[in-house]
């Protein structure tokens, strides 16, 4: 069930709360006799940019999917602010794969994203300020074929935030990028979620990633959180830091049942497929 968040109503003056965008509440999801998500609680502030970590088959992306509103949960209950309850269609999934029409050209595909805005003009107006804000402007008209991968995924998100949406969930959308590509793109993400403010959700299994990118990063473990590790590191980063280095081990020694002082990987037992 997803419904609008009940504001509160005795608040310190001295200690403003955070406004929260999405609620979780005892979320679990199950599809068939398989439980993927196991009483899930979980906040996430307005504007904040969450990551998931987790080794496959923990249930990043059937929570992805339950944020995104692509799916609902078996039990439990999902709250939105009431000011993104009531948009709760503009959401924006972005994927591993760029998902772009290939009979049609850049400026098209980045359409897609606004709906049911009608009017001609409008639309190729919106469209042309996104490809801008990816800087992709120059290639508008041309088709997906001639584009190298990572100016599909540019073109990707240009579709995504075409719409202004209030929450970007992103699914992996950088996994099959090379590595310099791929860094390019975590600051063009990061580059564009610090001057819109949506709050964004990534599922990521690069750790350093997260970090990159993050202000908080989620470990799912069995379809349940069992970490919550706060990124508190000035932008824009750098990873090859001391404080970078700290919170990637803590992540790893959680994922690879390490103890914090052996250095040495325990059993790792796998998660639901």
């Amino acid at each position: 069930m997803i419904t609008a968040l009940r504001r509160d109503t005795a608040v310190p003056v001295d200690s403003p709360r955070p406004e929260i965008a999405i609620r979780l509440h005892r979320i679990e999801k199950s599809f068939g006799d398989h439980r993927v998500l196991c009483g899930i609680d979980l906040d996430i502030e307005v504007g904040q940019f969450v990551a998931i970590v987790g080794e496959s088959g923990s249930g990043k992306s059937t929570l992805l999917r339950l944020l995104a509103g692509l799916d609902r949960p078996s039990a439990g209950r999902i709250e939105l602010r009431r000011e993104m309850a009531a948009r709760q269609g503009n959401i924006r999934l972005m994927f591993q794969e760029p998902r772009l029409l290939p009979w049609a050209h850049v400026l098209q595909n980045v359409q897609v994203g606004l709906g049911e805005i009608r009017d001609a003009k409008e639309r190729r107006r919106f469209a042309t300020e996104a490809l801008a804000r990816v800087g992709l402007a120059d290639r508008a008209n041309d088709w997906p074929s001639i584009l190298s991968g990572g100016q599909k995924q540019r073109v990707a998100l240009a579709r995504a935030l075409v719409s202004r949406p209030w929450l970007l969930a992103l699914d992996e959308p950088l996994g099959a990028l090379d590595a310099l590509t791929r860094i390019g793109m975590q600051e063009l993400i990061e580059q564009v979620w610090r001057a819109e403010g949506f709050t964004a959700v990534l599922v990521t299994h690069d750790v350093a990633e997260a970090v990159m990118l993050a202000d908080r990063i989620l470990v799912l473990e069995e379809g349940r959180i069992v970490d919550d590790v706060p990124v508190d590191m000035p932008r824009p980063r750098r990873i090859d830091t001391a404080a970078a280095a700290r919170i990637e081990t803590r992540i790893l020694d959680r994922l690879l049942r390490r103890s914090p002082n052996s250095g040495q990987s325990g059993e790792h037992r796998r998660g639901p497929r």
